[in-house]
């Protein structure tokens, strides 16, 4: 969890809301680890943010120092910040299904989606031999349960937030993701022209950052979709990483308009687009 620099906050923040709660009590670390019968290094580890407590480690702060009203928030807070760095074998053990909906409710309240990639078409925006391709090679890779066709189905069925309600979705591509063979030739050939099809749309804004764009400020970064100004996922090799410190979010959403500024849209986004398929001949 370590990787995630809004996690390690995160854990500090709890820590040290604990140690006001503690120091409130009027109990010293050594007392209140006594009472609680920790080793009396336990206090001063979940204190400074090296270990997330546990929900009896939790219960026990409050019992000792008479904060017990506040128990059930501290433990929704705790469970919060396990959940920020998930690694894939852990969501995925049951198979790619799963993955593919924990994130519904997300995507559902959601209303305004930014998107960023350098090496794939974004999940809303991929055909269904897109997605079967790519998530037989995530099966594939990582040995996991077989159920393909239901994770593919899940995924499509998804990208009815397109069509639903007052969203709008603003993606930025590198051009480089137009480039990546996903598929085969004829599979590749049938996203970009969807793609095409995607970008008439009134609530989709589509961008491209070609690769002649001059890269000397901001060069091409993890790719991450940005939840209206509330949340950003981004997915590393080992793990999916959750981030909602709002300083955070705010990097990442002026990165976004960073990047924004380097692409082309419309006509030459589509010429792009264009050239990226006639390649495939």
């Amino acid at each position: 969890m370590t990787s995630s620099s809004s996690v390690q906050q995160a854990r500090e923040a709890l820590g040290k809301r604990l140690r006001e709660i503690r120091k409130d009590s009027g109990l010293t670390a050594r007392e209140l680890a006594s009472r609680a019968g920790w080793h009396e290094s336990k206090c001063s580890r979940i204190e400074n943010g090296r270990t997330v407590p546990s929900d009896d480690d939790l219960r026990a702060y409050t019992l000792h120092c008479g904060a017990a009203d506040q128990t059930d928030d501290l433990i929704a807070t705790a469970r919060n910040i396990d959940g920020a760095y998930v690694e894939w074998r852990r969501m995925e053990r049951s198979g790619l299904r799963r993955a593919q909906e924990s994130v519904i409710p997300l995507w559902e309240r959601t209303r305004h989606f930014r998107a960023y990639s350098s090496w794939l078409i974004p999940g809303p925006l991929q055909t269904r031999a897109y997605i079967e391709a790519l998530l037989r090679s995530i099966r594939d890779r990582r040995a996991l349960p077989d159920d393909l066709e239901e994770a593919v189905q899940v995924r499509v069925d998804k990208q009815r937030i397109l069509y639903e309600g007052p969203r709008r979705f603003a993606v930025l591509l590198e051009e480089s993701a137009l480039r990546h063979r996903i598929g085969g030739p004829a599979a590749m050939a049938g996203q970009l022209g969807h793609l095409l099809s995607l970008a008439t749309l009134p609530n989709v804004s589509l961008g491209v950052i070609p690769l002649s764009a001059d890269r000397t400020a901001l060069w091409p970064v993890e790719d991450f979709w940005i939840f209206d100004d509330a949340q950003v996922n981004v997915e590393l090799v080992s793990a999916f990483l959750t981030i909602t410190q709002p300083h955070e979010v705010g990097m990442y959403a002026q990165t976004f308009s960073e990047l924004a500024d380097s692409a082309v849209y419309g006509a030459p986004a589509r010429a792009l687009i264009t050239s990226a398929i006639d390649s495939l001949r």
